[in-house]
């Protein structure tokens, strides 16, 4: 499970926090990959499960991609860097990668976090050529109240055209001042919401700002539930 995007500021690394919290509260065994090197954001957040890699180097592919059938997590979520989609992809691409996900070896999924500039759609054709067999969703992350803009008809056909999408998350907009403790606290949203440090202690947070996040991680689960996030992972819960 791939979450990336080639512009800076949309919030990817909040995304794939989100899921890693999700896929955990369904208890699925999940790891991580950072490829912020070399002081990765989702590590800071998830140092357990997550190990800093630089997605073109070789020898960090063959520690995700050679283990995929042999490690004990259920799911790999890779965090992209600002501005490695593409270049990631296409390092995927030159090691066979999708002609293996093509063949069913795999199970591939990307979540395209798009921001509401022309720029950002403009990423979607340059990524098409690699999603064809992969669940691709582009995801609108409303975290930092961002406002999206309405695609006319026109401009929905020329950035969709070449690319078949699974569905189109929507992540709701949290208090900006939850927000920020969640980012001063350093903790995992889940365990901020239960009252914890990072070591697991307890801690004195906010109850307001607490029930913020607990309720706006709730909302972006129930996205993820909507388009079949667990279903895609083989484990879905009733």
């Amino acid at each position: 499970m791939v979450v990336g995007a080639d512009k800076g500021g949309v919030g990817k690394t909040t995304i794939a926090r989100a899921i890693l919290d999700f896929l955990s509260l369904n208890d699925i065994h999940t790891r991580a990959f950072d490829t912020e090197t070399p002081r990765g954001t989702l590590h800071r957040f998830h140092p357990n499960e997550t190990m800093i890699v630089d997605l073109t180097e070789p020898s960090d592919q063959m520690k995700i991609i050679d283990t995929l059938n042999t490690s004990q997590a259920k799911v790999s979520v890779i965090d992209v860097r600002a501005g490695g989609l593409s270049p990631a992809l296409g390092a995927l691409d030159e090691i066979g990668f999708f002609d293996a996900v093509k063949g069913g070896e795999f199970r591939f999924v990307l979540l395209h976090v798009i921001g509401p500039s022309i720029a950002s759609l403009e990423e979607i054709a340059e990524i098409a050529p690699y999603v064809a067999d992969a669940n691709y969703f582009m995801v609108k992350n409303h975290v930092n109240d961002t406002t999206f803009f309405e695609w006319d008809p026109q401009t929905h056909a020329k950035y969709f055209e070449h690319v078949v999408t699974s569905g189109e998350i929507t992540i709701p907009k949290l208090s900006e001042l939850a927000y920020e403790q969640v980012e001063l606290s350093g903790t995992p949203f889940s365990t901020f919401i239960g009252n914890q440090d990072a070591q697991g202690r307890p801690a004195e947070h906010s109850f307001v700002l607490r029930g913020y996040v607990r309720t706006w991680l709730a909302r972006v689960a129930d996205e993820f539930e909507r388009v079949g996030l667990l279903d895609l992972v083989g484990d879905k819960r009733r």
